[in-house]
């Protein structure tokens, strides 16, 4: 969530204005809509930047030429696109034409763009007048310049804005928005920081952004990091792309949706680092047409409930020191179904399941239903790391965050270090040592896990949280207990009978 600082005063008045725009219109066309504009605005500013600077140089004929902002990447404008054409046209009825116009002509010359923008502003369903508010609001921002960049207001701004429409669409909102100190905790533990990461339901992108953020705080490159994804909603897709575009992030999300199950655009590619938030419990995946999938190297996945697909789909495209970290309901930890025990049972044994992470609950948008973290790590006995074969911490963070408002709790930045810094230890990759800690975090066995049937529930493991003793003998403590209980049953007795004196006064006799 976009921290309530200064400079982002305006983002609530920004969302309050957006949100009369809104109309009829449908929620997820509508997001577009929203979006689309800031995103316009963010291109323009920066191109404006570099535009004034290109001509207060040597050579300012060099300000009408493509090649010198691409070479900066940053994105040509046209001048129908340039937002002080958009501006002086926010008070006109053809404000919409002017818009889409913009949205054509920026997506023509950049190739990256191609297919992304909205371009629907000219809709019947648009006020005209309220849209030309939205642009004169938008036009006091600077969202794009080098100042704005450094504090990623567009960014922050992007992300609050994903929130408050993941909130208000409530269900289908978990379908492009994963709560942020969700994907921050996956990230810290995963730590994708150099290689391909791929996100094979990556929303709108929500892994990637945040694995970016992992790898500038921590000195490294973003060149050093590839970006792969898949997403089968069209709209989200195109959301993805858009999200990534602001960030400058390079991707391969195939030139199109696609349904990661029934037609993979990743076929064959394997990938250092996975991370994702699949859809929880889909029951009509196509599992019928996939019985034969090389993918089911563990068993054949239901037909009613692609939980487990979605964990074969992920082994499946890891390389041979891969790891990979996502969200499941915690249904998936338990489940008593033959086809999914076997799979649970087989992977095990393969000693594929690094760590489970029990989530408290609302954390999420879209769902009431319990969910874990699941980690998944393909050789557990690499140079770098402490041999871990045969084990599997579980971490029971149920107790952990607070709520933010009525409905939704997140995890603050010590949580998120608590919970990273017992899997590192437990790793060995940072300098701490690792220890169980009673209702909290515990490495157990293969053999441990086999008599309880395989079950994947933290609390099943991590026992209870050891009660401080209070020093006082277990015989004087019984007799002052016992004490205060005669007072209490005495108290009680002393109340009955008063109320009994009133009922009979009023001729109510008990």
């Amino acid at each position: 969530m976009a921290s309530k600082s200064n400079d982002l005063k305006f983002e609530d008045k920004l969302w309050a204005a957006c949100d009369e725009l809104r109309g009829s219109m449908d929620a997820s066309e509508y997001r577009n809509v929203v979006l689309g504009l800031i995103f316009l605005k963010y291109v323009s500013d920066s191109f404006e930047e570099k535009r004034q600077e290109l001509l207060k140089s040597d050579y300012p004929e060099d300000a009408e030429d493509s090649d010198a902002y691409l070479a900066d990447n940053i994105f040509w404008v046209s001048p129908e696109a340039r937002w002080d054409n958009i501006q002086k046209a926010a008070k006109t009825p053809e404000i919409g034409e002017v818009i889409d116009h913009a949205m054509e002509s920026i997506e023509k010359d950049n190739e990256s763009l191609r297919g992304i923008l909205s371009k629907n502003y000219e809709s019947p369903d648009l006020d005209r007048s309220r849209l030309g508010g939205v642009v004169d609001l938008i036009s006091d921002i600077n969202v794009g310049g080098k100042e704005a960049k450094e504090r990623d207001i567009l960014g922050r701004v992007y992300e609050y804005f994903l929130q408050k429409f993941a909130s208000n669409e409530k269900k289908n909102g978990g379908e492009f928005y994963t709560p942020r100190s969700v994907v921050k905790t996956l990230v810290e533990m995963v730590e994708p920081f150099k290689g391909t990461v791929y996100d094979p339901c990556c929303g709108s992108g929500g892994m990637f952004v945040q694995s970016e953020q992992f790898v500038q705080e921590h000195q490294g490159q973003i060149a050093d990091l590839s970006v792969y994804g898949q997403e089968s909603n069209p709209t989200t897709w195109k959301l993805a792309k858009l999200n990534l575009a602001i960030r400058g992030i390079d991707n391969n999300f195939g030139a199109h949706q696609a349904d990661t199950f029934t037609n993979d655009l990743h076929k064959g590619t394997h990938f250092d680092y996975i991370l994702a938030n699949p859809p929880f419990n889909v029951k009509k995946w196509g599992g019928e047409k996939l019985k034969d999938d090389p993918r089911w190297k563990y068993g054949i996945p239901p037909e009613g409930n692609a939980n487990y697909a979605w964990i074969e789909h992920i082994i499946s495209k890891l390389n041979p020191d891969g790891k990979a970290g996502f969200v499941l309901a915690n249904g998936a930890l338990s489940t008593t179904l033959k086809e999914e025990l076997a799979i649970r049972k087989n992977l095990l044994e393969a000693d594929k399941i690094d760590a489970i992470v029990a989530l408290p609950d609302k954390m999420f948008y879209s769902t009431g239903i319990p969910v874990s973290l699941w980690f998944i790590d393909m050789n557990k006995n690499s140079e770098d790391e402490r041999d871990r074969r045969g084990e599997t911490l579980f971490i029971d963070a149920r107790e952990l965050g607070e709520m933010v408002d009525r409905t939704h709790r997140e995890f603050s930045d010590e949580d998120i270090k608590k919970i990273a810094d017992t899997y590192h230890a437990y790793r060995g990759t940072n300098e701490q040592k690792y220890e169980d800690m009673a209702g909290f975090c515990k490495i157990a066995k293969l053999d441990e896990i086999a008599k309880n049937d395989y079950v994947l529930t933290p609390g099943r493991y991590v026992g209870l949280v050891e009660q401080e003793d209070d020093g006082e003998p277990y015989e004087v403590k019984m007799a002052r207990l016992t004490a205060e209980l005669k007072k209490q049953f005495e108290e009680s007795d002393r109340l009955q009978d008063e109320i009994k004196d009133v009922l009979k006064e009023l001729g109510y006799e008990i």
